[in-house]
């Protein structure tokens, strides 16, 4: 790989999803219509602040496909390299750091699942954002980390700093 000097990612929950049918099995469940607004609204503001991923890393559930093309998919002139990762599905942070250490563009973009996302958003920068709802990491939950380092096998947790931080769960 060649040396990228500064690696930054794109850390997204996926959007609001549906309950409605209750013998659906949890990896199939869509997004709902809030789900949908907030998936469009994320896409707004990473595109009015100039976020374009250059590679998506993103569970194999319905509602994180959904939240990616949601928010870019219809978009981007460009679309970046897409990875449907099964192993982001129900992910603990550790497995999602294995994960992002595989990726190769500069500019990474990751959606996947609490409890593994919250714990992951809060253990990768110095210092965490000062938000009453960071640690809970709510649905469309983004944070936007850059890191100073050569490619993502050298990113440590605890070494990357905050650039942005939003939550569009849709209940402004």
């Amino acid at each position: 790989m060649t040396a990228l000097g500064h690696c930054r990612l794109i850390l997204t929950r996926h959007a609001k999803s549906s309950w409605d049918d209750p013998t659906q099995q949890d990896h199939d469940r869509p997004l709902n219509d809030r789900g949908r607004r907030s998936a469009r609204e994320l896409g707004d503001w990473l595109a009015s602040r100039g976020y374009e991923p250059e590679e998506v890393l993103c569970s194999t559930a319905q509602r994180t496909r959904e939240t990616w093309d949601g928010a870019f998919a219809a978009t981007l002139e460009v679309l970046p390299e897409v990875r449907y990762e099964a192993g982001l599905y129900q992910a603990s942070p550790d497995q999602m750091l294995a994960i992002l250490r595989t990726a190769k563009a500069p500019t990474v973009m990751m959606i996947g699942h609490n409890p593994g996302i919250a714990e992951f958003a809060a253990r990768l920068p110095a210092r965490v954002p000062v938000d009453p709802d960071f640690r809970r990491y709510p649905t469309a939950a983004t944070l936007v980390v850059d890191f100073q380092a050569d490619n993502w096998a050298d990113v440590r947790p605890g070494e990357g700093s905050v650039m942005d931080f939003v939550r569009l769960d849709g209940r402004r």
